[in-house]
């Protein structure tokens, strides 16, 4: 179920989704690594989860740099499974660095 705006900007500003924000239709993050490997096992970590829930976003790598987009596309819109998934991937981006992800 779609979820309103309103909705979305408190689940972001709840303090477990740092640095995602909304846009688009979607909710996205910038992730920098050291390197273009520890940003491609960052990516495989976060297509684990996103296989495991069926859920799927939107990657783009550029070197050391990553950006994920969320939208459920059957409801063209945010909904709490894209919430659900950018909490996973912010626990793959505290394993990928250490540090919870750094926005780029």
């Amino acid at each position: 179920m779609e979820l309103s705006e309103g909705e979305i900007k408190r689940a972001l500003a709840s303090g477990d989704l740092p640095g995602w924000r909304l846009g688009q239709r979607q909710i996205f993050k910038n992730f920098k690594f050291p390197t273009f490997l520890d940003a491609i096992a960052f990516i495989n970590r976060v297509a684990e989860r996103a296989e495991a829930a069926n859920h799927h976003p939107d990657l783009e790598n550029h070197f050391n740099r990553v950006r994920i987009g969320l939208q459920t596309w059957s409801e063209d819109a945010v909904t709490e499974k894209d919430l659900a998934l950018a909490r996973a991937i912010e626990a793959a981006a505290f394993l990928a660095r250490g540090d919870g992800g750094r926005d780029a």
